[in-house]
């Protein structure tokens, strides 16, 4: 529930309660927050109670946490009818990750040849601006009357 209070959270939040009850109520006021919090956790067990009884005994392992989206989605990924461990298992992301650097570098040296002599005759400078194609055509694309 309070995962995320750190120490000094936690110590400013329990200087801050003695500072505002004061040394002599703070133990009457945690206990009273204390049993509200009991009544209301067993108020929320036997709501859970009186609905599992009324949904029968064909949802007997029905859990109200399956409620929530990421714990349900959760539950459904660890499910190892659907082979998702092996796949995800399988999957290695750093030899993935060589082999398309080895496949840039390997189609890199062999255009570099190539481009190297290109390069030489312009001056060592390599031309960055696109080029339009010579197809014989106008500029414009071609009409689609579905389009309009």
């Amino acid at each position: 529930m309070f995962n995320d209070i750190g120490p000094l959270e936690l110590i400013t939040l329990v200087v801050l309660a003695v500072l505002v009850f004061g040394p002599d109520k703070l133990p009457k006021v945690i206990q009273d927050v204390m049993r509200t919090v009991r009544k209301i956790r067993e108020f929320s067990e036997s709501a859970k109670q009186d609905i599992r009884s009324e949904l029968g005994p064909e949802f007997k392992d029905f859990e109200f946490e399956d409620l929530n989206p990421k714990t349900f989605i959760r539950k459904q990924l660890d499910n190892d009818e659907l082979g998702l461990k092996e796949i995800r298992n399988g999957f290695d992301l750093k030899k993935e990750m060589a082999e398309v650097t080895d496949a840039v570098h390997s189609t890199d040296t062999s255009s570099s040849a190539s481009s190297s002599s290109s390069s030489s005759s312009s001056g060592g400078r390599i031309d960055m601006t696109k080029k339009p194609e010579e197809n014989g055509k106008d500029d414009r694309p071609p009409f689609d009357a579905d389009a309009t």
